[in-house]
């Protein structure tokens, strides 16, 4: 086991961390790290994607210098959460399914039934962060909502842990997966994680897969 992991796992609060666990998607932002493979912007792109582990049999040296920095997510819930979207290319049919539920959740925000995904881009990047000068200072953006309205697949934050709401359940998150589940409260108001225009796409159909358990 490596006692130095990288920094390159993503929390539901969007935060990039070292664990020694390993992810089921990967993703990116841009060129994140230096030549010393250390962390040093949050992101350099409004474009935040989910991609799949293998693709075309394509073979990539982590955190090669000068090429974007592979994050890699727990599961797609997890990406979701931190104000990622699914990649245009190696998933491409999972971007269509999440533009038309998306669009179809916030008819407001975006002109057109089919738009641009970097218009969804700009929007999810107001959704997920707050405003500052610096990228460093800007934090994960989160509103106020009734739990009993949230779909399977958003995050909240519980009891100050991330959950994950699930099947009339919330699940405790880890780098490893989710601990004891606990019964879903019901009449009361939480801190949703997850950009509120993607809780609308889960709302109105776009599914993720099963949960990762330990």
């Amino acid at each position: 086991m490596n006692e130095n992991p990288r920094q390159n796992r993503v929390t539901p609060n969007g935060e990039i961390i070292a664990t020694t666990a390993r992810g089921t998607l990967m993703g990116n932002r841009g060129i994140l790290h230096d030549e010393g493979q250390r962390i040093i912007r949050p992101y350099a792109s409004k474009a935040w994607i989910i991609c799949r582990l293998h693709f075309r049999q394509r073979r990539r040296v982590i955190m090669s210098p000068n090429r974007y920095t592979e994050l890699f997510f727990l599961d797609e819930a997890t990406a979701l959460a931190a104000g990622h979207r699914p990649c245009f290319e190696c998933q491409r049919s999972r971007t269509l399914a999440f533009r038309e539920a998306w669009v179809a959740a916030n008819p407001k925000l975006i002109d057109g039934t089919a738009p641009r995904i970097g218009d969804i881009d700009k929007v999810l990047h107001q959704e997920r962060l707050t405003k500052a000068r610096r990228r460093w200072d800007r934090c994960k953006r989160t509103y106020t909502a009734a739990l009993d309205s949230l779909p399977n697949g958003a995050f909240i934050a519980f009891q100050g842990d991330a959950h994950l709401v699930w099947e009339g359940a919330l699940l405790p998150w880890s780098p490893f997966g989710y601990g004891t589940t606990r019964a879903r409260p019901t009449g009361i108001d939480v801190t949703v994680l997850t950009p509120h225009a993607t809780v609308g796409a889960l709302n109105h159909g776009y599914e993720i897969d099963d949960p990762v358990t330990n």
